[in-house]
């Protein structure tokens, strides 16, 4: 599993599978192909959700974002190497 963080605090909000990080990576703007945060609003949420996003994982990320108006998350994957992104099926 991978975990998804609040950058600037380091809160852990949650495990994602792989196919919600490739869902996050298809949906959301990365700096670079080694990014691993993402800047989240209420809209970007309202977008992933539109998108088809799993139940869990906009409800995840509502909490994270909780009376916020912006966060940043990262991911990680702890105890295993992380996920190539360069061979993830991101279509």
């Amino acid at each position: 599993m991978i975990q998804l963080f609040d950058k600037q605090t380091n809160r852990m909000l949650g495990e994602i599978s792989e196919g919600e990080l490739v869902f996050l990576i298809d949906h959301l703007e990365e700096e670079g192909i080694h990014d691993r945060d993402h800047y989240i609003d209420a809209s970007t949420v309202d977008f992933l959700a539109r998108q088809g996003g799993s139940p869990k994982l906009i409800a995840m990320l509502r909490r994270g974002l909780g009376a916020s108006d912006c966060i940043d998350v990262r991911w990680d994957s702890p105890g295993m190497d992380a996920p190539d992104l360069d061979t993830l099926d991101l279509n």
